[in-house]
């Protein structure tokens, strides 16, 4: 007879053990900047609190010496003389004598209080200016690896993934923490190179059959023997290797343009726009696109190439997708404060806002157009924000009013 067996209670998730390893045991024996500071500051307050007491016994003791007051017997009868204090009459009672000693000792005692305010309220802000600049100077020390770690993130933020902080010192957090980032520059540059001999690998693996394809079916159409169904069958082939082509080019650029670019030059960007309109304008009168550009001078920093194709892609993304009748695309360039801009707009079908976004991603299109057809392979716009992205610029889209977009890219001023 079978016996349902009972399911097994789920595993409790295991407690943070705290403070029982064996390395945070043998934590506290390390010299950690925590034990260190603990040390450094609890000593300076140690000595800057004897240092105050002491000055404070003296302060004290010399109020007090000179505030005794003296008294001097002269002539027959008592004559009583304190330093500071208005003389008693002579004779004097002994009532009076008592009272006159009482007042002068309230003033003396006031006074020498007086004082000692004042010399250790002096005292104290001079210690405290110096308790905060040794502090300071030595927080400074302490901390100074901090700034070797920052200036080594900042150079591999620029794309040197080759440098690392290598921190020497004591066995402490922050060199636990250097020695964890250099593992992890180490493992970066080794995905970041073996991304690099893929994409090199691809472009040959890939390159190649495509173009062996377009020369077999370009030697078959030059056949003037082929039968026209040959014909027309080499036609379409030869219009599906050269999207595949462009497929493949566009998949590579996307790829590269992801890196930051470490090579930048100062661009003319209007240059670069200017030769982009004159590129796109042939197709833009076959599509009867009126394409006009404004560009002033608005300098840049970056890689030429990868620039034009910006300007490029924008240009013929605009034409292609364009209203059939009486379609326009406007170019502008104009130097702002701390950028060169890119303004891009055109006529087309209505954008909603909630797909302008989606139109960035890789293959993907307003509503049902898909990489079947004939505007390109669905790219664009990827490979544009990529490249900006490695220029450290920025991109964004507007739906324009009446349909279109408006397109503004942002690059760093020199």
């Amino acid at each position: 007879m079978a016996v349902a067996s009972q399911p097994s209670p789920p595993l409790a998730a295991a407690k943070p053990a705290w403070g029982t390893s064996q390395s945070d045991r043998t934590r506290w024996l390390r010299p950690t900047i925590r034990m260190r500071l603990t040390l450094l500051y609890g000593g300076m307050f140690m000595m800057a609190g004897i240092a105050l007491l002491v000055v404070i016994y003296m302060f004290a003791a010399s109020a007090l010496k000179d505030g005794v007051p003296s008294l001097g017997v002269s002539g027959r009868g008592i004559t009583v003389a304190v330093d500071g204090c208005p003389p008693l009459p002579s004779p004097a009672s002994i009532h009076e004598i008592n009272a006159g000693l009482n007042r002068c000792l309230e003033q003396e005692g006031a006074a020498a209080l007086h004082t000692l305010w004042n010399r250790a309220l002096t005292t104290l802000v001079g210690l405290t200016a110096v308790a905060f600049a040794f502090g300071y100077a030595m927080a400074g020390r302490v901390l100074s690896p901090l700034g070797h770690i920052t200036r080594a993130a900042r150079r591999v933020a620029g794309s040197d993934l080759h440098s690392r902080i290598e921190l020497s010192g004591p066995d402490d957090e922050l060199k636990e923490l250097a020695d964890t980032f250099d593992e992890m520059l180490d493992r970066l540059d080794r995905a970041f190179e073996s991304q690099r001999r893929f994409v090199s690998n691809a472009s040959h693996e890939l390159r190649t059959p495509l173009a062996i394809n377009r020369t077999l079916l370009e030697v078959q159409l030059a056949d003037p023997g082929a039968p026209p169904e040959t014909r027309q069958l080499g036609k379409t082939l030869l219009a599906t290797n050269e999207r595949s082509e462009r497929l493949v080019e566009g998949l590579l650029l996307l790829a590269r343009s992801e890196n930051k670019v470490a090579d930048k030059k100062q661009i003319d960007l209007s240059e670069i726009v200017a030769q982009a309109i004159e590129q796109t304008r042939g197709e833009a009168e076959v599509k009867g696109v009126d394409l006009r550009g404004d560009c002033p001078q608005a300098f840049t920093l970056g890689n030429g190439v990868l620039l034009e194709r910006i300007a490029l892609n924008l240009i013929q993304n605009a034409v292609r997708h364009n209203v059939p009748v009486d379609g326009w695309v406007e170019v502008v360039t104009k130097p702002q404060p701390g950028c060169a801009a890119l303004i891009v707009s055109n006529t087309g079908p209505a954008v909603p806002a909630y797909e302008v976004e989606n139109l960035f991603e890789p293959f993907r299109r307003l509503r049902t157009e898909r990489t079947g057809s004939d505007k390109g392979v669905g790219l664009g716009l990827s490979i544009v924000r990529s490249v900006v992205r490695a220029h450290d610029g920025t991109i964004t889209a507007e739906p324009r009013d009446g349909g279109g977009l408006v397109i503004y890219v942002n690059l760093p001023h020199p």
